[in-house]
């Protein structure tokens, strides 16, 4: 599913009405009507409800002008309110004022706050809200009079539906910008935005529908979006099918290097994952004493001893034995428990300098690039990382509301600098290719900040590559089958409490479904 960012609908919607010949009047009236139909379909009993538009001066208000006509051509009561002297409205949204005259739509004009003051008591009548105020246009904060007005339509708690998006939020990285409707539905045009989709603009959007405006298809093509949305489909058609006489050898052979004395889970579960993806051979790496432990864990998982330290680390001196491990695999995932000791540090630098097979590494392995990322441009190598947003943060030598404040910007921007795969953990993972294409995941649910979802989700992928997967594609297909997994257990057994121990357990029937329903 594409998703388009402000700047790329923009761009459609021009190549449209300059290159294809379609006027933009007749874009906002498919629009409108479409957000018209919405509504009705949300409201079944809105001829019983007092409708207010509220609008800007912009072609945001224009598409709610065309909503009020087609609210009133119905014979439902609504009203206009244009947060602008009327003067100000040009262009397509001005002629669809003018229609609103003849068939006696109430236009009440409030340009400024007194007359916004003026008119409130009779606005808290309203029972349905339209918001129509400010669209994907938006380049500031929203403060002063319109958020004095958001702030009164949020007050009211009355069912919004906002028109393309809800007022106040950035439609490239889901930001509230000041003040923001809090919208019950959106309707919008063309394509979701990306700002839709990831947190926290997927709270203010409410229940999201797609309206074709009539963009055509080559124009979509030209302008070539770089985001997309996770579907089962996709997810599908990286899942190559199986021969009936397969067998473990063809199946790819995983080097996991992982663990240590403390932290034998995350290696276990690790290596587990990657047997549950499909792997047919997993070899787990660690010291001496973490692999005493982790066979007893992981029975299918084979395991061999590297030199470690006293504190149960494994030792920098233990590359030459790992590089002697690479040999006859297609992947290694690197990470999970090491530690964070200066001798493990060097040791996964070096790893990522000269591996001559996949990497996927999290965790630790990441820790050990802070300050060191240029050595990443000499992976030769495809290489996945899969931060959550702190290690995104100590990679980029910043905070982690750096971060989340533009999750797709830093996620592409490192992606494409580096010439790495990253999968930048949390609500709605955001998948990045060096090519500067992204993907967001939908699946997954609160349940799923607790320990150890993250070692399943580097062996889970880890495995997908060993099989023969590009890096492109296990990157997508694990996480959202882990996510997918998760949301399954959070509907059968409650919203959280569920273990990543159980996530390994039921990742073979999410694979099942997406494998095997051909309808999804």
């Amino acid at each position: 599913m594409i998703l388009v960012t402000a700047g790329e609908i923009q761009e459609m919607d021009q190549r449209t009405i300059e290159s294809f010949g379609l006027p933009g009047r007749v874009l906002m009236e498919n629009a409108g009507r479409g957000a018209t139909r919405i509504l009705l379909e949300q409201f079944s009993d809105i001829k019983n409800k007092r409708v207010g538009v509220i609008a800007g001066c912009g072609n945001n208000g224009g598409d709610g002008f065309v909503i009020a006509r087609g609210l009133s051509q119905r014979g439902i009561r609504v009203s206009v309110y244009l947060l602008s002297d009327s003067r100000r409205v040009t262009g397509d949204a001005a002629a669809n004022l003018e229609l609103l005259k003849p068939i006696a739509v109430p236009t009440i004009e409030l340009p400024d706050e007194d007359a916004f003051n003026r008119h409130k008591e009779a606005m808290t009548e309203i029972e349905i809200w339209v918001d129509a105020i400010l669209g994907t246009g938006l380049k500031s904060t929203v403060k002063g009079y319109f958020k004095t007005v958001i702030d009164f339509i949020n007050s009211r708690h009355r069912p919004v539906l906002a028109v393309d998006i809800a007022s106040g939020l950035d439609s490239d990285t889901g930001q509230v910008c000041g003040a923001c409707i809090r919208a019950q539905t959106t309707a919008t045009f063309g394509f979701a935005k990306t700002g839709h989709m990831v947190y926290p603009g997927a709270h203010w959007t409410g229940n999201l529908e797609v309206i074709d405006i009539g963009i055509p298809p080559h124009i979509v093509q030209s302008v070539d979006p770089r985001q997309f949305l996770v579907t089962p489909r996709r997810v599908r058609s990286c899942l190559p099918p199986r021969a009936d006489d397969i067998h473990k050898g063809i199946t790819g052979h995983l080097l996991v290097v992982a663990g240590s004395r403390d932290k034998t889970g995350a290696a276990a579960m690790t290596a587990t994952a990657a047997l549950r993806a499909g792997a047919g051979l997993v070899t787990l790496a660690s010291g001496a004493s973490a692999n005493t432990v982790v066979a007893t864990r992981a029975m299918e998982v084979m395991t061999t001893s590297l030199p470690e330290d006293q504190q149960g680390i494994i030792a920098e001196s233990a590359f030459d034995a790992i590089e002697k491990q690479m040999a006859g695999k297609k992947c290694m995932a690197l990470g999970p428990g090491l530690g964070q000791t200066a001798g493990i540090q060097r040791l996964v630098r070096r790893i990522i300098e000269h591996s001559p097979i996949s990497l996927v590494v999290d965790a630790d392995g990441i820790n050990a690039l802070a300050g060191h990322t240029r050595l990443l441009k000499k992976a030769c190598v495809p290489v996945i990382l899969t931060p959550h947003p702190g290690e995104m943060a100590r990679l980029l030598d910043t905070r982690t509301e750096v971060i989340q404040q533009d999750r797709i910007g830093c996620a592409r921007n490192f992606a494409t600098e580096f010439n790495v795969y990253l999968v930048l953990k949390g609500s709605r993972t955001v998948i990045a290719r060096p090519d500067g294409r992204i993907f967001i995941n939908p699946t997954g649910n609160a349940g799923m900040a607790s320990a150890g979802m993250g070692d399943v989700l580097t062996g889970f992928i880890a495995g997908l590559v060993a099989q023969g997967l590009t890096a492109g594609c296990a990157a997508l297909a694990g996480v959202y089958l882990h996510g997918a997994t998760a949301d399954s257990l959070a509907a059968a057994m409650g919203p959280y409490g569920y273990l990543a121990g159980e996530i390994l357990q039921a990742m073979p029937g999410e694979i099942k479904k997406i494998v095997c329903d051909s309808h999804r």
